[in-house]
Protein backbone atom coordinates (compact mmCIF):
# COMPACT_ATOMS: atom_id res chain seq x y z
CA UNK A 1 0.00 0.00 0.00
CA UNK A 2 1.38 3.40 -1.02
CA UNK A 3 1.98 6.01 1.87
CA UNK A 4 -0.78 8.38 0.29
CA UNK A 5 -3.59 5.53 0.30
CA UNK A 6 -2.39 4.42 4.16
CA UNK A 7 -2.56 8.26 5.00
CA UNK A 8 -6.17 8.04 3.03
CA UNK A 9 -7.26 5.40 5.43
CA UNK A 10 -6.25 6.43 8.41
CA UNK A 11 -8.28 9.88 7.84
CA UNK A 12 -11.41 7.87 6.68
CA UNK A 13 -11.08 5.50 10.06
CA UNK A 14 -10.60 8.84 11.89
CA UNK A 15 -13.49 10.18 10.41
CA UNK A 16 -15.21 7.35 11.17
CA UNK A 17 -14.26 7.38 14.68
CA UNK A 18 -15.54 10.89 15.77
CA UNK A 19 -18.69 10.51 13.99
CA UNK A 20 -19.44 6.98 15.21
CA UNK A 21 -18.88 8.94 18.40
CA UNK A 22 -21.48 11.88 17.97
CA UNK A 23 -24.09 9.28 16.35
CA UNK A 24 -23.41 6.64 19.79
CA UNK A 25 -24.05 9.72 21.86
CA UNK A 26 -27.42 11.22 19.98
CA UNK A 27 -28.45 7.91 19.74
CA UNK A 28 -27.81 6.60 23.18
CA UNK A 29 -29.43 9.82 25.16
CA UNK A 30 -32.55 8.61 23.84
CA UNK A 31 -32.42 5.80 25.96
CA UNK A 32 -30.12 6.85 28.71
CA UNK A 33 -31.11 5.98 32.70
CA UNK A 34 -33.70 3.51 31.41
CA UNK A 35 -33.24 -0.30 31.78
CA UNK A 36 -32.93 -3.28 29.05
CA UNK A 37 -36.11 -3.91 30.01
CA UNK A 38 -37.75 -1.10 29.93
CA UNK A 39 -36.62 -0.26 26.17
CA UNK A 40 -37.41 -3.43 25.22
CA UNK A 41 -40.78 -2.83 26.24
CA UNK A 42 -41.40 0.44 24.65
CA UNK A 43 -39.24 0.10 21.28
CA UNK A 44 -38.34 -3.33 20.96
CA UNK A 45 -35.18 -2.88 19.61
CA UNK A 46 -34.31 0.80 20.00
CA UNK A 47 -32.38 1.47 16.46
CA UNK A 48 -33.32 4.85 15.53
CA UNK A 49 -32.41 8.67 16.42
CA UNK A 50 -35.23 10.52 17.83
CA UNK A 51 -34.17 12.81 20.17
CA UNK A 52 -36.26 12.64 23.32
CA UNK A 53 -35.37 10.81 26.40
CA UNK A 54 -34.83 12.70 29.79
CA UNK A 55 -33.30 15.49 28.16
CA UNK A 56 -36.02 16.09 25.62
CA UNK A 57 -33.19 16.16 22.63
CA UNK A 58 -34.02 17.08 19.08
CA UNK A 59 -33.12 14.04 17.04
CA UNK A 60 -29.95 14.19 15.92
CA UNK A 61 -28.73 16.14 18.93
CA UNK A 62 -25.22 15.81 20.98
CA UNK A 63 -24.51 15.60 24.77
CA UNK A 64 -21.64 16.23 27.02
CA UNK A 65 -19.86 13.29 25.52
CA UNK A 66 -19.48 15.04 21.79
CA UNK A 67 -19.47 18.25 22.85
CA UNK A 68 -16.49 17.76 25.46
CA UNK A 69 -14.19 16.12 22.98
CA UNK A 70 -15.16 19.25 20.53
CA UNK A 71 -13.39 21.40 23.12
CA UNK A 72 -10.22 19.34 23.22
CA UNK A 73 -10.55 19.45 19.15
CA UNK A 74 -10.79 23.10 19.29
CA UNK A 75 -8.20 23.73 21.79
CA UNK A 76 -5.30 21.27 19.89
CA UNK A 77 -6.60 22.80 16.56
CA UNK A 78 -6.18 26.25 17.71
CA UNK A 79 -3.31 26.24 19.14
CA UNK A 80 -1.54 24.19 16.70
CA UNK A 81 -0.44 21.52 19.66
CA UNK A 82 -0.87 20.15 23.20
CA UNK A 83 -2.35 22.92 25.54
CA UNK A 84 -3.99 21.52 28.68
CA UNK A 85 -4.75 25.53 29.63
CA UNK A 86 -6.55 26.06 26.82
CA UNK A 87 -8.59 22.63 27.46
CA UNK A 88 -9.30 23.90 30.73
CA UNK A 89 -10.62 27.06 29.15
CA UNK A 90 -12.45 25.45 26.28
CA UNK A 91 -13.92 23.21 29.19
CA UNK A 92 -15.12 26.37 31.32
CA UNK A 93 -16.77 28.61 28.28
CA UNK A 94 -18.63 24.94 27.57
CA UNK A 95 -19.43 24.65 31.27
CA UNK A 96 -20.51 28.57 31.17
CA UNK A 97 -22.27 27.85 28.58
CA UNK A 98 -25.21 25.83 30.41
CA UNK A 99 -24.52 22.81 28.57
CA UNK A 100 -28.03 20.29 28.22
CA UNK A 101 -26.20 18.07 30.25
CA UNK A 102 -22.57 17.82 32.25
CA UNK A 103 -21.33 15.11 34.98
CA UNK A 104 -20.89 15.82 38.39
CA UNK A 105 -17.00 14.65 38.33
CA UNK A 106 -16.61 17.11 35.40
CA UNK A 107 -18.59 20.08 37.01
CA UNK A 108 -16.35 20.09 40.24
CA UNK A 109 -13.25 19.25 37.85
CA UNK A 110 -13.89 22.50 35.62
CA UNK A 111 -15.04 24.44 38.78
CA UNK A 112 -11.78 23.84 40.56
CA UNK A 113 -10.08 25.27 37.08
CA UNK A 114 -12.42 28.18 36.87
CA UNK A 115 -11.84 29.26 40.45
CA UNK A 116 -8.75 28.35 41.23
CA UNK A 117 -6.66 27.52 37.86
CA UNK A 118 -5.96 23.75 38.97
CA UNK A 119 -5.00 21.73 35.84
CA UNK A 120 -5.24 18.59 37.62
CA UNK A 121 -7.86 17.43 40.26
CA UNK A 122 -6.42 15.14 43.68
CA UNK A 123 -6.10 11.72 43.55
CA UNK A 124 -9.77 10.21 44.57
CA UNK A 125 -10.80 6.58 44.06
CA UNK A 126 -14.79 7.79 43.87
CA UNK A 127 -13.73 9.47 40.47
CA UNK A 128 -13.37 6.44 38.47
CA UNK A 129 -16.75 7.64 36.51
CA UNK A 130 -16.63 7.54 32.78
CA UNK A 131 -16.26 11.16 32.48
CA UNK A 132 -12.31 10.91 31.00
CA UNK A 133 -12.56 8.14 28.51
CA UNK A 134 -16.07 9.79 26.87
CA UNK A 135 -14.13 12.58 25.16
CA UNK A 136 -10.10 11.47 24.85
CA UNK A 137 -10.84 10.99 21.11
CA UNK A 138 -9.24 13.74 19.94
CA UNK A 139 -5.91 13.46 22.40
CA UNK A 140 -5.87 9.61 20.50
CA UNK A 141 -5.90 11.19 17.16
CA UNK A 142 -3.92 13.82 17.48
CA UNK A 143 -0.91 11.64 19.35
CA UNK A 144 -1.32 9.26 16.54
CA UNK A 145 0.81 6.67 15.86
CA UNK A 146 2.75 7.59 19.31
CA UNK A 147 2.04 5.38 22.36
CA UNK A 148 4.24 7.45 25.02
CA UNK A 149 2.23 10.61 23.81
CA UNK A 150 -0.80 9.01 23.52
CA UNK A 151 -0.85 7.99 27.44
CA UNK A 152 0.28 11.34 28.42
CA UNK A 153 -2.71 13.39 26.66
CA UNK A 154 -4.93 10.91 27.55
CA UNK A 155 -4.06 10.91 31.08
CA UNK A 156 -3.27 14.78 31.25
CA UNK A 157 -6.96 15.29 29.96
CA UNK A 158 -8.45 13.11 32.11
CA UNK A 159 -7.04 14.46 35.36
CA UNK A 160 -8.73 17.79 34.54
CA UNK A 161 -11.70 15.96 35.74
CA UNK A 162 -11.13 12.30 37.10
CA UNK A 163 -7.67 11.16 38.62
CA UNK A 164 -8.61 7.39 39.38
CA UNK A 165 -6.28 4.27 38.89
CA UNK A 166 -8.99 2.81 36.87
CA UNK A 167 -9.96 5.93 34.48
CA UNK A 168 -6.08 6.40 33.90
CA UNK A 169 -6.21 2.54 32.90
CA UNK A 170 -9.78 2.93 30.78
CA UNK A 171 -8.34 5.85 28.92
CA UNK A 172 -4.87 4.28 28.14
CA UNK A 173 -6.37 1.30 26.97
CA UNK A 174 -9.55 2.96 24.94
CA UNK A 175 -6.75 4.97 23.73
CA UNK A 176 -4.00 1.93 22.75
CA UNK A 177 -7.36 0.34 21.07
CA UNK A 178 -8.42 3.32 18.64
CA UNK A 179 -4.68 3.41 17.23
CA UNK A 180 -4.86 -0.27 16.30
CA UNK A 181 -8.71 0.33 14.89
CA UNK A 182 -6.83 3.35 13.19
CA UNK A 183 -4.30 1.50 11.79
CA UNK A 184 -6.27 -1.78 10.39
CA UNK A 185 -6.03 -3.96 13.05
CA UNK A 186 -7.97 -7.09 13.60
CA UNK A 187 -10.29 -7.51 16.63
CA UNK A 188 -8.21 -10.67 17.01
CA UNK A 189 -5.34 -7.87 17.81
CA UNK A 190 -7.86 -5.33 19.35
CA UNK A 191 -8.83 -8.02 21.74
CA UNK A 192 -5.60 -9.27 23.01
CA UNK A 193 -4.79 -5.59 24.33
CA UNK A 194 -8.33 -5.70 26.48
CA UNK A 195 -7.00 -9.16 27.94
CA UNK A 196 -3.77 -7.35 28.95
CA UNK A 197 -6.26 -4.84 30.62
CA UNK A 198 -8.21 -7.19 32.39
CA UNK A 199 -4.57 -8.81 33.33
CA UNK A 200 -3.67 -5.89 34.81
CA UNK A 201 -7.37 -4.71 36.42
CA UNK A 202 -9.26 -8.10 36.50
CA UNK A 203 -12.40 -5.80 37.11
CA UNK A 204 -12.42 -4.61 33.73
CA UNK A 205 -12.93 -8.64 32.79
CA UNK A 206 -16.64 -8.67 30.88
CA UNK A 207 -16.69 -12.60 30.24
CA UNK A 208 -19.33 -13.57 31.19
CA UNK A 209 -20.97 -10.14 30.91
CA UNK A 210 -23.19 -9.37 33.94
CA UNK A 211 -25.28 -6.53 32.22
CA UNK A 212 -24.37 -3.24 33.75
CA UNK A 213 -24.09 0.01 32.01
CA UNK A 214 -23.58 2.39 34.90
CA UNK A 215 -21.42 5.51 34.57
CA UNK A 216 -18.55 3.78 36.72
CA UNK A 217 -15.99 3.39 33.97
CA UNK A 218 -15.86 -0.50 34.39
CA UNK A 219 -19.24 -1.08 33.82
CA UNK A 220 -19.29 1.80 30.88
CA UNK A 221 -16.39 -0.72 29.22
CA UNK A 222 -17.76 -3.98 30.17
CA UNK A 223 -20.73 -3.15 27.77
CA UNK A 224 -19.24 -1.32 25.40
CA UNK A 225 -16.14 -4.31 25.29
CA UNK A 226 -19.04 -7.05 25.13
CA UNK A 227 -21.31 -5.90 21.77
CA UNK A 228 -17.83 -4.59 20.54
CA UNK A 229 -16.36 -8.05 20.14
CA UNK A 230 -20.11 -9.44 19.71
CA UNK A 231 -21.32 -7.76 17.12
CA UNK A 232 -20.45 -8.39 13.14
CA UNK A 233 -21.51 -4.64 11.96
CA UNK A 234 -20.76 -1.17 13.53
CA UNK A 235 -24.80 -1.16 13.77
CA UNK A 236 -24.81 -4.12 15.89
CA UNK A 237 -22.57 -3.01 17.97
CA UNK A 238 -23.73 0.04 18.54
CA UNK A 239 -27.36 -0.72 18.99
CA UNK A 240 -26.23 -4.13 21.33
CA UNK A 241 -24.36 -1.41 23.76
CA UNK A 242 -27.42 1.35 23.84
CA UNK A 243 -30.08 -1.40 24.53
CA UNK A 244 -28.51 -1.93 27.45
CA UNK A 245 -29.43 1.55 28.78
CA UNK A 246 -27.87 2.74 31.67
CA UNK A 247 -25.44 5.70 30.83
CA UNK A 248 -26.29 5.28 27.00
CA UNK A 249 -25.18 7.93 25.77
CA UNK A 250 -21.68 7.38 27.00
CA UNK A 251 -21.56 4.10 26.42
CA UNK A 252 -22.96 4.62 23.13
CA UNK A 253 -20.58 7.63 22.13
CA UNK A 254 -17.21 5.51 23.22
CA UNK A 255 -18.82 1.88 21.46
CA UNK A 256 -19.42 4.39 18.69
CA UNK A 257 -15.94 6.08 18.47
CA UNK A 258 -14.09 2.22 18.64
CA UNK A 259 -16.69 0.74 16.35
CA UNK A 260 -16.05 3.51 14.02
CA UNK A 261 -12.43 3.54 13.63
CA UNK A 262 -12.67 -0.43 13.19
CA UNK A 263 -15.35 -0.62 10.42
CA UNK A 264 -14.55 2.22 8.47
CA UNK A 265 -16.97 5.58 7.28
CA UNK A 266 -18.41 2.66 4.85
CA UNK A 267 -19.74 0.59 8.13
CA UNK A 268 -21.88 3.23 9.39
CA UNK A 269 -25.60 3.40 7.97
CA UNK A 270 -26.07 6.52 5.76
CA UNK A 271 -29.67 7.16 7.69
CA UNK A 272 -27.83 7.81 11.26
CA UNK A 273 -25.55 10.34 9.63
CA UNK A 274 -28.30 12.37 7.84
CA UNK A 275 -30.10 12.49 11.35
CA UNK A 276 -27.37 13.99 13.09
CA UNK A 277 -26.98 17.45 13.78
CA UNK A 278 -25.74 18.82 10.88
CA UNK A 279 -23.39 22.03 12.11
CA UNK A 280 -21.65 19.37 14.82
CA UNK A 281 -21.11 16.80 11.77
CA UNK A 282 -19.06 19.69 9.60
CA UNK A 283 -17.09 20.54 12.93
CA UNK A 284 -16.09 17.02 13.40
CA UNK A 285 -15.33 16.51 9.52
CA UNK A 286 -12.82 19.58 9.43
CA UNK A 287 -11.24 19.51 12.83
CA UNK A 288 -10.19 16.03 12.42
CA UNK A 289 -7.92 16.08 9.56
CA UNK A 290 -6.35 19.23 11.65
CA UNK A 291 -5.70 17.04 14.67
CA UNK A 292 -3.87 14.46 12.65
CA UNK A 293 -1.86 16.89 11.05
CA UNK A 294 -1.00 19.16 13.92
CA UNK A 295 1.70 17.39 15.74
CA UNK A 296 5.02 17.95 14.47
Amino acid sequence: MSTQKHNDEILSRARASFIGMAIGDALGATVEFLTATEIQHKFGTFKEIVGGGWLRLKPGQVTDDTQMALCIARAITTAGGWSLEGIAQNFAAWLQSRPVDCGDTCRKGIRAYMLHGHLEVPPSKWDAGNGAAMRLLPAALYAFPDKELLSKYVVEQAHLTHNSPLSDAACINLGELLHLALSGASKNRLRRRVDNLTEEFPAFSFTPYHGLASGYVVDTLQTVFHWFFKGRSFEECLVGTVNQGGDADTTGAICGMLAGAYYGMEGIPARWIKKLDQKVLAELEQVTPLLLKARP
